[in-house]
């Protein structure tokens, strides 16, 4: 009578834990159906289409996939790098974010759990590394594949009319996607001669160019050699105890480059003469250098101000330092792939992010009928217009507003 107790108290057991696993599978399966479909709203944003209509959706089919796959592959790069290595990981988590015309790229991404401890730095080394470093090769391939089958600039005027009634290949203003070092040496080596590329302003409705420059920018984030990021385990296993050096210098360089914005924001708001005596101590005290700032190193001012939330989010919640983990050293080969990975976060780095650049009616300068008077040095100005730029978050310092009066 007490076998018989036992054994059906050991059934529920085995039962109740099939249900776990099922239950687990399903929300696993129904993140990812629900994160594909914010991903085809987004993806028929990309498209010039109306999100919140169903049958639009269809139009972000290739992009979402596209997107997809790159997530799959990063995610499950761990997964089965975590399994070899015999250590509990749960199937991947996609993060869904359905909310048209906010959520630009339609997901938080994806992640997953690891349930049990990490043994030793040769292990934490598979681990970090194999996402990133799958996902990269995978987004690579979907990039250079849009730049081989580049469409006419008719495809760009089909999604945008106007561009071809005002006779102009791409505006000045709009949503800028960063630059990379990557993406100019791919340019220069799979693209040929007198192709139609579009511009950093524009790639978002190429879907293929669109996921091929969000993968590397997604990856480039994952290896910043900071706490449980990617970048985190990998720089432990390479170099120990010194992985937290390495973080607090990159912290460093993202507040520098997340107030770099600032810096170009401020500047144009003391450029300008004015007879009001607090003003002008205030510009007695900061103008030179960042007047400075603006003739030697422009590109500080272009720096994304998004690098101020990466600094407060990895500051305070994925944390600086990494877990220690014991283990001896991840030899040669894995040494060859961890400067790689760090070869390709440098490659992939996009200092300017996301940005955008607002559009400037012509009229307002038209109705300027003396130029406003400035206190650059005249030497240092190629035109009056010179120090009328606008920033918003970050911009590209090259822009000038003669550009927008040229159309």
């Amino acid at each position: 009578m007490n076998t018989s107790s036992e054994e059906k108290k050991f059934t529920s057991i085995l039962s109740e834990s099939a249900g776990q696993k099922k239950s687990s599978l399903f929300i696993h399966v129904l993140l990812f159906i629900l994160t594909f479909a914010s991903t085809m709203m987004a993806g028929s944003a990309w498209a010039g289409k109306n999100p919140i209509e169903i049958t639009n959706w269809i139009y972000g089919w290739t992009y979402a996939s596209l997107l997809m796959t790159f997530l799959l592959t990063h995610e499950f790069g761990h997964y089965i790098a975590a399994r070899l290595h015999k250590v509990d990981a749960s199937l991947p988590f996609f993060i869904p974010l359905p909310i048209p015309f906010v959520s630009i790229f339609g997901t938080l991404g994806a992640y997953i759990k690891t349930r049990s401890i990490i043994p030793n730095r040769k292990a934490l080394f598979d681990i970090g590394a194999s996402g990133p470093l799958a996902g990269f090769i995978v987004c690579l391939g979907i990039f250079i594949f849009g730049l081989l089958n580049l469409p006419s600039i008719d495809f760009l005027y089909a999604i945008h009319p106007e561009y071809k009634e005002f006779g102009i290949m791409y505006p000045d203003w709009g949503m800028y996607f960063g630059d990379m070092l990557l993406f100019q040496g791919l340019i220069a080596l799979f693209v040929q001669p007198g192709t139609y590329i579009p511009p950093l302003n524009e790639i978002y409705h190429y879907p293929f160019l669109c996921v091929g420059w969000f993968g590397m920018f997604v990856t480039s984030l994952n290896l910043l050699p900071l706490g449980q990021l990617d970048g985190g385990h990998i720089a432990y296993a390479m170099f120990g105890k010194n992985q937290g050096k390495i973080a607090r210098i990159v912290w460093v360089v993202m507040i520098f480059l997340g107030l770099g914005s600032f810096f170009g924001w401020f500047y144009e708001q003391i450029v300008i003469e004015s007879p009001n005596e607090i003003y002008t101590t205030i510009q007695q005290l900061f103008l030179p250098i960042l007047l400075w700032i603006k003739v030697y190193a422009p590109w500080i001012y272009g720096g994304w101000s998004g690098w101020l939330f990466w600094a407060f989010f990895t500051k305070f919640f994925i944390k600086l330092d990494h877990p220690p983990v014991d283990g001896e050293d991840i030899g040669i080969t894995r040494h060859i792939l961890g400067w790689l990975s760090f070869i390709i976060f440098i490659s992939t780095f996009a200092f300017n992010g996301i940005y955008e650049i607002p559009r400037i009616d012509p009229v307002e300068f038209k109705l300027q009928e003396k130029p406003t008077t400035s206190i650059y040095p005249q030497h240092q100005l190629n035109n009056a217009n010179d120090i009328q730029t606008t920033y918003t978050d970050c911009i590209s310092t090259d822009l000038r507003t003669a550009q927008f009066l040229s159309y």
